[in-house]
């Protein structure tokens, strides 16, 4: 018997909260609307069903079986959107790889997650040369056949609890964390997008993000779960986009990684009079911008918070409180708690702490990191590292990350992460990663660096790096420091460290700041 709140039980009273019945059952629906619409082409159902198909017979043909992992770093398409669907639909374990990253990211992914295949095109063949793949083998989709009717869907029975996919996720310090992400949690994180992007029978809703981040992937289930169009492009493009919204009529936008930032520069002509759009959805909208983008973009704008680790999402600003994250979802409680695991009063910090009334709303697991797992689950609870505070009226304002991390242009950056790729520099003694402000999305990343001997010059720094590093994760601002002020654990001060760049190389800029 599942333990599930009011608001699941009444919405689905006989389902097990999954994604593969879900799925198998839309494609085998007599319904002539199509499931996706890729760059302004419709994918029509029954075509869907045919990729499908055929992608799960290549899987029995590479000696897959339920719970093999397959890493998949593709760009957005309607070929990649079907190879989910069948990875999910055969019981196989997705691992999204962020197209952004190179070497180092890509050397340990394939090491930590084990994929038995790793899919890929010929656009990343350049980051993947030279990368050690270990067991794992380096294959492209096969091609899909119009005129092949031979496979047929199939269905295997696959329980809730079990893993969907792994997403890696770099929200602490330490190593990047495999999210061990169950069919129950995509389900969840797909019903909430319901919500939150207050989706609405005959919506269209537009899928720009990169399908390697459950921002993307969270949206793949919505046609199975309402009647609405899904109407998916390659990337954000900031000149194509107010086109691409005409083209598709769309009703909602996501936002993150500073897009409204980017459409509130735009020159206003470049806005039409009227649009379609109803919603923008996401977070990191402050108090003082929201009437402002409000105004300008004319969307009304529902705030949300939440991780990959919660079923993606916790709360929801459904009142359009500026600058508020709202109230947790109707599965969810929200605790604020200091160090002794106390609550605060009202208008302090605390930490964020979650419990649902739904099994399974959390991960189980952090792949192979156990002492990562016992750190955030304790006693039922998950203990984000992250502070919010309540007011009054019991609406929620996120605060900050607790931990050694970034975020730029909507990706969680580890400093952790960077400092080790520069720690491999022979003329680097030490570094620091830090974030600052950005004019665009949440921060900049300014690396403190203190060298051997000579230093340098920051073009050859950067352009080193540049191999190594994923874009979001390289540096726009560097600074040279004698030394670094540490701890009796012989950890560096970062509370020290100056936010002001005025004296940092800018490598947006080329010149000595």
């Amino acid at each position: 018997m599942h333990s599930y709140s009011q608001y699941f039980a009444q919405r689905h009273p006989q389902d097990a909260l999954d994604c593969a019945p879900l799925i198998v059952a839309g494609l085998r629906d007599g319904a002539s609307n199509a499931i996706l619409h890729f760059d302004g082409h419709a994918v029509p159902r029954a075509e869907s069903a045919q990729r499908i198909a055929q992608l799960q017979r290549w899987f029995a043909q590479q000696k897959l079986t339920a719970g093999d992992r397959v890493a998949v770093m593709l760009g957005n398409s309607a070929e990649h959107i079907h190879l989910i669907h069948a990875l999910i639909v055969s019981g196989l374990v997705w691992v999204p790889v962020n197209t952004k990253l190179r070497r180092a990211g890509l050397e340990y992914l394939l090491e930590h997650a084990e994929p038995k295949l790793f899919v890929s095109e010929p656009m990343f063949d350049e980051a993947i040369d030279g990368v050690a793949c270990g067991p794992t083998r380096l294959v492209r989709m096969p091609a899909f056949d119009a005129g092949d009717s031979g496979a047929a869907l199939s269905a295997p029975r696959i329980d809730p609890f079990d893993p969907l996919c792994v997403i890696y996720t770099s929200g602490t310090t330490g190593a990047p964390k495999g999210v061990v992400f169950t069919h129950r949690m995509m389900r969840i994180a797909s019903e909430a997008v319901l919500q939150v992007a207050d989706v609405r029978a005959g919506d269209r809703l537009f899928l720009w993000e990169p399908l390697c981040h459950i921002g993307g992937a969270q949206m793949l289930l919505l046609p199975f779960l309402e009647a609405v169009e899904l109407h998916v492009v390659p990337r954000f493009s900031a000149t194509q986009f107010w086109a691409q919204i005409a083209r598709s009529r769309a009703t909602q936008l996501h936002y993150l990684g500073g897009v409204l930032d980017i459409l509130m520069q735009l020159p206003a002509d470049a806005q039409p009079h009227a649009h379609t759009l109803r919603v923008a959805w996401g977070a990191g909208v402050s108090a003082a911008a929201w009437a402002a983008i409000e105004s300008r973009l004319r969307v009304r704008l529902r705030e949300c918070y939440g991780m990959t680790e919660c079923s993606s999402f916790a709360t929801l600003n459904a009142s359009g409180k500026p600058g508020s994250i709202g109230k947790a979802l109707p599965w969810i409680d929200v605790e604020l708690l200091d160090e002794n695991g106390e609550p605060v009063a009202d208008g302090e910090a605390g930490e964020i702490v979650l419990s649902s009334r739904v099994d399974g709303s959390f991960l189980p697991a952090y792949l192979n990191n156990d002492d990562a797992t016992r750190a955030a689950l304790r006693n039922g609870k998950l203990h984000t590292g992250d502070s919010a505070r309540r007011d009054a009226d019991g609406d929620l304002y996120f605060v900050g990350r607790r931990t050694d991390s970034m975020r730029v242009r909507g990706e969680n950056v580890s400093a952790w992460e960077i400092e080790r790729v520069f720690a491999q520099h022979p003329a680097i003694r030490a570094s620091a990663a830090i974030g600052v402000a950005s004019a665009i999305g949440e921060q900049d990343i300014l690396l403190n660096v203190q060298f051997k001997d000579a230093a340098p010059d920051w073009e050859s720094v950067h352009a080193w790096a540049a191999e190594r590093l994923a874009s979001f994760q390289l540096p726009r601002y560097y600074r040279a420091v004698t030394h670094f002020e540490l701890t009796p654990s012989e950890r560096i001060k970062k509370h020290l460290l100056a936010r002001d760049v005025s004296d940092a190389w800018d490598r947006l800029n080329s010149v000595a700041a």
